[in-house]
């Protein structure tokens, strides 16, 4: 099992410590859908009772990774269709409203943040690493905080790491090398946008961003038994 980004900060609760753990566990897919999660060893290996542990389910399964029933074992949620689509409709809506007020309220501060985040974007392969994922991630939080939107980048947020296991199942298909040569054009055009003060397309690009995204991928193979 892979562990938990670097300086990550310290956690207050064993409870904390718990989610967060298990929560990276889940997203790296370390712990895949379906899995039944192992609570005695598990709390062994964080080093905790299972107590906390139970906690840290019970705020997990909140957030929809877990399902948790007092009669039966903790499981990882599996994939869904329904909310693979809801989540794939509000970023249809939400990324490109970032992205049109990023290029309006970019500062140069931003711009810096975006181009580094892209200068350090590293193609996804079928098996992503948690820092190869991390990469997209860092890229596109850079746009959605130039947006100066608070809340709507920590919503942005929220629904990129919800997708994280999405994303992986839409790399199990596999990617062609003209597939992830468009997306890195993709995000050379996107920063351009933002940087040149190009709201509509800036707007637009996310758009078509979004809809053509993993996610996107996840979904139809989702909504395809014959694809998953």
């Amino acid at each position: 099992m892979s562990e938990p980004p670097s300086g990550s900060p310290g956690f207050s609760t064993k409870s904390d410590l718990a989610y967060s753990r298990v929560r990276h566990l889940i997203l790296s897919g370390d712990l895949p859908p379906g899995s039944v999660l192992p609570q005695a060893s598990l709390a062994q290996t964080i080093g905790i009772s299972t107590t906390p542990l139970r906690e840290a389910l019970r705020r997990l399964k909140q957030e929809g990774l877990v399902d948790l029933d007092a009669h039966r074992d903790a499981r990882v949620r599996p994939l869904d269709a329904a909310e693979a689509r809801d989540l794939l409709e509000l970023r249809r809506s939400l990324d490109p409203l970032a992205a049109g007020l990023a290029a309006q309220r970019r500062t140069e501060a931003d711009l810096a943040r975006v181009r580094t985040a892209l200068d350090g974007l590293d193609a996804l392969d079928s098996r992503p690493t948690a820092a190869q994922l991390e990469s997209h991630h860092r890229f596109h939080a850079a746009i959605h905080l130039a947006s100066h939107n608070a809340l709507l980048a920590q919503t942005l947020d929220g629904l990129w790491v919800k997708t994280d296991r999405y994303r992986r199942h839409g790399l199990e298909a596999g990617r062609s090398d003209e597939e992830r040569e468009a997306r890195a054009a993709e995000h050379r055009l996107l920063f351009e946008a933002v940087r040149d003060g190009n709201a509509d397309t800036a707007a637009d690009l996310m758009r078509r961003h979004v809809e053509t995204s993993l996610g996107a991928r996840s979904l139809e193979r989702l909504d395809r038994p014959d694809a998953r």
